[in-house]
């Protein structure tokens, strides 16, 4: 996690985030232009997202119902006033970006691995997000519409050489796709806490629901391949997330799916 000291006036802050940041050491650990987040060293420590209005409610209403479940952080304030405002609990321990993680990279595959396959066997009875596979499929299809494409992310075994070719395999087999896993959507390394090496809790939620595995899988075969620079972990996450369970064309629909973001 990359925090950068900052100074703020912190009377623009709505009244109910004011006691988080108010006499207390800012950081900020933004790392998307969508939204901008704070970390507030008070206590255990909170961090403070936010965002336009209306784009956080879904993520605190996740970030709530995978607490309940001993997945992620507590909530403990939104606000939605001019702007969105997320304020919750730091997780104990450090994201699997942390030196001490990518030093063991067949430990971290493995761990990666299979606390993925004990999420995808939560149950999800109640997760306010039943249908994400739809939104999914809604997404890549409007941004594919809307001309943004980017296929650069991605392994040359998944790439696609042009948005044309990705979005006929969508037309084609999106339909494939399952719904009957819970997902955390954004399932990298950054968004994986570990307290030394054992498992914390998942942040950046947003994108969670009940949708099908392959889009896990789909990130967590990627960011091994883009944190560690090398593509020969993917083997072995399968093997160890259970290769049974794994379905290569699912992945290339899911690949194909994420050009268009």
């Amino acid at each position: 996690m990359n925090l950068k000291p900052i100074i703020t006036n912190t009377s623009d802050f709505p009244t109910q985030i004011q006691p988080f940041v108010t006499g207390v050491k800012l950081f900020d650990s933004s790392c998307s232009p969508e939204a901008q987040v704070l970390f507030a060293d008070k206590e255990q420590g909170f961090f403070i997202k936010s965002s336009v209005k209306g784009a956080l409610e879904r993520e605190a209403d996740l970030t709530r119902w995978f607490h309940g479940k001993g997945l992620s952080a507590a909530v403990i304030a939104y606000v939605s006033d001019e702007k969105d405002w997320l304020v919750t609990e730091k997780v104990p321990g450090d994201d699997c970006i942390a030196a001490k993680y990518l030093e063991q990279p067949e430990r971290l595959c493995d761990t990666l691995a299979e606390r993925l396959a004990l999420l995808h066997s939560t149950d999800f009875a109640g997760c306010p997000v039943q249908n994400r596979t739809a939104q999914y499929i809604a997404k890549a299809k409007q941004n594919y519409h809307a001309g943004i494409c980017d296929a650069s992310l991605f392994p040359d075994n998944w790439g696609y050489t042009s948005a044309e070719e990705a979005f006929s395999v969508i037309g084609k087999s999106s339909s494939l796709l399952k719904t009957d896993t819970l997902l955390h959507g954004d399932y990298c390394l950054p968004n994986i806490i570990l307290d030394n090496w054992n498992f914390s809790g998942f942040i950046d939620v947003d994108g969670g629901g009940v949708g099908d595995r392959h889009v896990d899988l789909f990130w967590g075969i990627w960011t091994l391949f883009f944190n560690l620079k090398t593509n020969q972990y993917r083997q072995r996450f399968i093997d160890c997330y259970g290769r049974d369970k794994v379905d290569e064309e699912y992945l290339r629909i899911v690949a194909a799916c994420e050009v268009f973001g």
